[in-house]
């Protein structure tokens, strides 16, 4: 393919993995309000947007919908400690290839941003730790809407507002490890990389339609080998 115009990552089971930080703050914040330790993992699945988390494991719970104000503070609350438990995590880890890419990346000139299905906040507060955050000018994130394809075209938008113009979404990589990020990236009409660095397999996303798949971010990516050479 052509140069890519930007690129854009998921944060967890891509660059890093926090060792359980999300679900363990999510679990103080409902403790916390409601005295209910709440366990994620057996209301919600992995690639879900902060909101629709937090939506979910609140409906089942506590026994009804959360109300706007209900469902703010419970997502002040788990953003409230997530510092607390990245900072200490013991399985915190930046992925294979993460340091090594992104610095080429940045050095070849290409915009990279971020979409995932974290609220702004958390998503840097999860990057911070790696000293992350600096390579990245833009994303979309779970605060922008509970529908990762929307958020994924409020990235490319984004991206094209930095640059001055608006970007050819076949030319945006979106890079994710699982089949939601290959699904928002076609429904944002870009180019869909499945990472198998967290939790798909190469076979799961290659049956969900991944335009390129590719085991950890050691592999090239494509479009970028020949700039990233030249400028190395």
């Amino acid at each position: 393919m052509e140069r890519p115009q930007a690129i854009l990552f998921d944060v967890d089971g891509l660059l890093i993995t926090t060792g359980g930080a999300g679900a363990s703050s999510w679990r103080w914040a409902f403790n916390e309000l409601y005295g209910i330790p709440a366990e994620i993992g057996k209301f919600t699945e992995a690639g879900m947007t902060d909101p629709v988390v937090g939506r979910l494991t609140f409906t089942s719970v506590i026994g009804h919908e959360p109300s706007p104000e209900e469902l703010a503070k419970v997502i002040s609350h788990y953003l409230m400690r997530l510092p607390e438990e990245v900072a200490a995590s013991p399985g915190y880890k930046v992925l294979v290839g993460v340091d090594e890419l992104l610095p080429r990346l940045c050095k070849a000139g290409f915009l990279l941003g971020i979409t995932t299905g974290a609220v702004e906040a958390a998503a840097h507060i999860k990057l911070a730790r790696a000293n992350l955050n600096r390579f990245f000018s833009f994303g979309g994130y779970g605060s922008d809407s509970a529908d990762r394809g929307e958020l994924t075209r409020k990235a490319i938008e984004r991206a094209g507002e930095i640059l001055g113009a608006a970007l050819d979404p076949q030319r945006v990589l979106v890079l994710g490890d699982t089949p939601k990020d290959i699904a928002a990236a076609h429904a944002a009409g870009a180019i869909g990389v499945g990472v198998a660095s967290g939790h798909s397999s190469k076979d799961e996303l290659r049956s969900a339609g991944a335009d390129y798949v590719l085991g950890s971010l050691l592999e090239e990516l494509p479009g970028v080998a020949e700039a990233t050479s030249s400028s190395s």
